[in-house]
Order: structure tokens, then sequence, then C-alpha cells
């Protein structure tokens, strides 16, 4: 088939699911309300509670949670076949991602923007609370040290990024002051970023820049590790409105540029796609589509981290309640679209089914390579761009991405251990400072401790980063279906993803268990127990805590 049919048939369905049913559940399930005082304006503090326009803030959401997940798991869930992947991206931002976001932002911003953590203390219990709080705590140490790899690797492999890549932060630096000065109208700050970007871009292949394989005994990818962990440090300390959000405001445009560049090469290039619908001839050791498909494919199609970021940083920041449609949701269809370029990039950027099965030779193979070297090619038949430009390009959008999940991840982060400090009385525990250095130094024991001298130790408990995230999305669920029911409102439009979630997080658990058992790896086995035994107690928690709502309402409504 060709892939203009796929993409017109993706961005088209995700259009509709915009325009119609993200109206319908923001105004009839959630119903948003624009004089509703929202926490941005009631506690503003300049650092983290700062009212922000809705398209600076959408910049912000979008690109935190995009990253490299939404690019690695589509690229590599390919393996069986572009139909099942296809499929699950369009409808799983449809029906659950977009529900998802805009509703932790809702329940986080009617909350006084509690995390939805510490909010699960509130609405469902403080049992629940315990649990969802180690879950994230694992969430965010996966996210945080395994993006400290990726994008290490990146910027090895192709030192041609690196000088777009750090001169974005000085880019972002200098529209952060413009914006929050408010020299300039938004327009105009959007042209003169974004122009800057490219510039960069345009450039970096010219100056190529790589660390020394070795320095003091540290290789490359430790250096780069140790400098990566350092910068988010100090972005987590710094105001929002200094880095982070013009920062992912002007990733934010990027992005759509780098999109538009290949869907516009895809529709003049029509390429056919060289994978297949449904792939028989998997390589030996690829496990069962069902279901691993609904863990590979996390971010791009529902996601737990966006729930942090949704209550953890964006509901500080929203300006009217309102805005939480179009920044959570549109967000949730900025990221499939990120997600349903990767599978063209991955199933329609090789000549042949040859050359594309010598990529997918056994199961992980794929990723941010795939897409980078799948995505160059469209790009640089369909409109002419020279190779290594598009190839550059491609590979400072993921590592930009992957670059803001990580400034965001720290921040939250931090605020885990911000809120465990105030939950046990740790007075020093609840200082930033503080806090960042524990966060950091949780990312680095599990890079060094685990991974060794090269820092890549967060890719020991990365199998089951699928897992423990859709896990989180199910909790993050079921915090949003319990304030519904306690309103009287329908409560199926997210219930329903929420048992969807747990299903398949179960049962694949339980095959990811046997895996482990198989093999012998008797750390990521237990790892994989406790998360287990993390998603049962939360189906008992939902059931629990539904049934005892639905009871007292049944009674008031026998004594009314």
């Amino acid at each position: 088939m060709n892939a203009i049919v796929m993409m017109l048939l993706g961005l088209g369905a995700m259009f509709l699911g915009y325009v119609f049913y993200s109206k319908f559940i923001a105004e009839k399930i959630f119903k948003l309300d624009p004089n509703f005082k929202t926490p941005a304006h009631e506690l503003e503090d300049g650092v983290d509670f700062v009212p922000t326009n809705k398209y600076v803030l959408w910049g912000h959401h979008f690109t935190s949670v995009a990253g490299a997940a939404p690019i690695i798991g589509p690229a590599i869930a390919v393996i069986w076949g572009w139909v099942p992947a296809f499929l699950w991206v369009v409808f799983g931002t449809i029906f659950f991602a977009g529900v998802h976001d805009a509703g932790a932002i809702w329940a986080s911003s009617r909350n006084k923007a509690k995390s939805i953590g510490n909010l699960t203390g509130d609405v469902v219990g403080k049992r629940s609370q315990t649990l969802f709080m180690i879950v994230i705590f694992l969430v965010l140490l996966m996210v945080n040290a395994v993006f400290a790899t990726a994008i290490s690797g990146l910027l090895i492999k192709f030192s041609s990024s690196v000088v777009p890549v750090w001169g974005a932060i000085f880019v972002a630096l200098i529209i952060g002051q413009i914006i929050f000065r408010k020299w300039m109208g938004l327009g105009a700050i959007s042209v003169i970023g974004v122009v800057a970007l490219y510039i960069l871009i345009f450039v970096g292949p010219s100056v190529p820049l790589a660390l020394p394989e070795t320095f003091m005994g540290v290789s490359d990818n430790a250096q780069w590790v140790l400098i990566l962990f350092g910068y988010a440090a100090i972005a987590s300390l710094l105001p929002v409105w200094m880095l982070l959000q013009p920062r992912d405001y002007i990733n934010g445009l990027q992005l759509f540029i780098g999109l538009i560049l290949l869907y516009g090469a895809t529709l003049l290039l029509g390429p056919e796609i060289s994978a297949p619908a449904f792939n028989t001839n998997t390589p030996e050791g690829t496990p069962s589509m069902l279901p691993l498909l609904f863990v590979t494919i996390a971010c791009g199609a529902i996601s737990g981290f966006h729930g942090l970021v949704a209550s953890g940083t964006t509901s500080k920041q929203l300006d009217k309640e309102t805005d939480a449609r179009f920044v959570g949701y549109f967000g949730a269809i900025g990221e499939g679209s990120l997600s349903l370029a990767t599978i063209i990039a991955a199933t329609a950027g090789f000549a042949t089914l040859a050359d594309w099965e010598a990529v997918y030779s056994s199961f992980g193979q794929g990723g941010v390579a795939a897409f980078v070297e799948g995505g160059a090619n469209i790009i640089s038949q369909g409109l002419g761009l020279e190779a290594n430009i598009a190839e550059t390009l491609l590979t400072v959008m993921a590592v930009l991405f992957a670059g803001t999940t990580m400034d965001t991840g720290l921040r939250l982060q931090r605020y885990i251990f911000q809120e465990w400090g105030g939950l046990y009385n740790i007075r020093w525990m609840q200082k930033a400072l503080p806090a960042t250095l524990l966060a950091v130094g949780s990312c680095l024991i599990l890079a060094f401790g685990a991974g060794g001298a090269d820092g890549s130790g967060g890719l020991l408990i990365w199998p089951l980063f699928g897992t423990t995230n859709q896990l989180l999305a199910g909790l993050t669920l079921l915090v949003i279906t319990v304030m519904l029911v306690r309103l009287g409102r329908p409560m199926y439009y997210t219930l329903l993803p929420l048992i969807f979630l747990l299903i398949m997080t179960v049962f694949a658990l339980i095959v990811q268990l046997k895996g482990f058992y198989d093999k012998g790896d008797w750390f990521l086995l237990t790892l994989d127990l406790v998360v287990l035994v993390a998603a049962i107690w939360i189906a008992l928690e939902a059931s629990a805590s539904l049934s005892k709502i639905k009871k007292e309402q049944k009674a008031e409504k026998q004594n009314g």
C-alpha cells in the first residue's frame, strides 16, 4: 500500500477526534469552566505557578511528554506489521491518550495543582497513594536514566547534531526573556526562534563536534551522561519561564515543521510501504504481539508519564481551565502524529522488503535509528534535501525531545522527593536543592551502579518501562474515574480505557515474567513481580472505591 493512504487516514481520524470527541469530553464530561480560578493564578509564585499563554503551555506540555518514546515504541512495534501499530496509535490517541491527558490536567487543577500521586491519597485512599508514589518513582527513574543514555548515543553517532542541540538551549534562554518581559509579540518570537534553530541545524554538519573517546578514564558515553544530568539539574531549578517553557515551545514548533517536511515529502514522493501489513515471518525470539503491542507502544497511544507532566508542571501553568482541552488533548494528537510519522518512516523509508528485514533482524531492533534512516530517505528523495541535512534534522528532533523530557522528568522527580519530605515531615527534603540532588543521585546510581563505567544502567530495567508506564496510566484514569463518579457524571469514557489497560498490563507482566524466568534474570523477575502485585492491587482498589461511592450515592438517594 502507498504511504499516502496511511498518512491521510491517520491524520484525518485524529483531526476528527479533536474536533468532535475532545469537545464532547471537555463540555459534557469534564465540564471545563472558563471562569474557574486555576492554581496558576491562585498560587502564582513566578517559579512553578505561572499563568501561561495556552500556545506556549501546549509547547511545554507536548514536547515534555513526547520525548524519544513515541519514536522508539512504534519503530520497534512495526516488527509485528504496520497495521496493528497504526490502529493502536490512531485509536489509542483519540479514545485513550487525549482523554487521559486532558483529564489529568483537569483533575489536578481542581485540586490546587496536586500531582496525580499526591491526589490519589485524597481521591482513592492512602494505600493507593503509597503504591502510586513507588510506581511514579520507578517510571521517572527509568525515563531519566534511559533518555540520558539514548541522547548520549545519538550525540556520539551523529556528531553533526551537537551544535544545534546545545545551541537550542541558548536560543531558548533568550526567547524566555523576551516572552516573560513582553518585549515582542508571540508570532515574531516564534519566527525568530524557529529560524535560529534551523540555522543551527544547517550549520551542524559543517562543524561536527565529538568528545574524546576517553577522558581521565571516562568513556565519551559516560561523559555525555554526566553533562546531561548536570544540565538537567540546573534546568529543573530554574523558573519555568526562563528555560523550560521557551525551550519546549520552540521545540514544539520545530517538531511540527519537521512533521510537515516528513509528511510533505511523503505526499510528493508517494513511497510504497515495504514492510508487511501483518508480519508472519517475525525473527526468532520475537514475543507475542498480544499483549506486548500495547506496552511496546506506550507514548503515542497512551502513557502514564503524560499524567505526571499534566499534573506535575502543566496544571501549575494553566491560565484558563478550558485551555486543558487544547493543551492536553491536542498535545496527545501531536504525539500521535509523531508516532504515525515514525511508522511511515520505519515502514516506507526502505526501498525493499529485504532492506527492511535487514534492519528488523531481531526483536528490539529499529528504534530511533530506523526512524532517522527511513525518514531521511523519504525527505531527501521527496524534497531534494541533502541526505546528511535530512539526517541531522531528524536526529536533532529526536534528541531535543528526549532532552526536554529529561528536563521535565528531573523536575518531577524533585517534586516527588519534596512530596515525600512533606508526607514524612522531613524538612530538608522539602527544599528544592536537596530534592534535586537526591533526584540526580538516584539516577546516577542506576546509570553507573547498574551499568558500569559507561553510564548505561538505565537500560537494565528498560524492558519493564512499557508495563510500568501503562500501569501508571491506569492509576491516573482511576483517579479521574473516581472524581467523575463522585460528581455524578458519566464514567465509562475513562473506566473502559482503565479496564483495557489493566488487563493488557497484567497479561504483559505475566508474559514477561516467564521470559525473565527462562533467561534467569532474577533482578527483572523480582521487579516484574512487584509491578504485577501493584497492578492487581490497583484493580482491587479501583473496584472497592467505585463500589463504595456507588453505595453511598444510592443511600443518599433513598434517604433523600
